[in-house]
């Protein structure tokens, strides 16, 4: 069955330096060749988030960090899953169940109908708050101690794109480079 989700692309760096980029396959393969045993520190190139990844596994297969697994949700074997449905709690108050199940179709339809629609209303603020965390996971896992962090993350979230740019200006390049590939969404004037 094909899947809906893209995929991966990964970034690593070794301390401020970027030393492998692309797929899986290929980021497995190029920290294989290294030569050194600096520390280094794998992201999802698109979302900012520090992956672990094994290199000495050949499968190669990146998983989200410890303290990045506490913000997702295990997918419970209700539903149906062979669609891509999966069955979660929603807790609503009993006049919205009796509305949603007055709908035509019933609640889950007419949920998905209001979750479609809020998705399409709402994609342009949504991208930007995306891009934002993206570069804040980023900065926090490998920028934290740099100068102008703080400053920097606040710039960051209250939109103020030269302003973060001069704070980030000094840092080394390669983190320059992917923050501002990562925040690049995020200083739209819609959010």
């Amino acid at each position: 069955m094909p899947s809906d989700t893209p995929p991966i692309s990964l970034i690593v760096f070794a301390g401020s330096k970027r030393i492998a980029q692309g797929s899986t396959a290929d980021v497995l393969a190029q920290l294989q060749e290294r030569k050194d045993d600096t520390p280094y520190l794998v992201f999802d190139e698109q979302t900012g988030e520090p992956l672990d990844f094994d290199v000495h596994n050949r499968a190669g297969v990146p998983t989200p960090t410890a303290s990045t697994e506490a913000h997702g949700e295990t997918p419970r074997g209700v539903g149906r899953p062979k669609l891509g449905v999966v069955a979660r709690e929603v807790t609503l108050l009993p006049r919205h169940w009796d509305w949603l199940n007055r709908q035509p179709g019933g609640a889950s339809v007419a949920l998905r109908r209001l979750v479609q629609e809020a998705s399409r209303v709402n994609a342009d603020r949504d991208a930007v708050r995306a891009s934002r965390e993206a570069a804040y996971r980023f900065m926090t896992a490998i920028a934290g101690d740099l100068p102008g962090f703080e400053e920097a993350t606040r710039a960051l979230f209250a939109g103020e794109r030269e302003r973060f740019e001069a704070l980030i200006g000094a840092w080394p390049a390669d983190l320059r480079t992917h923050l501002q590939k990562l925040s690049a969404a995020g200083w739209s004037t819609t959010a």
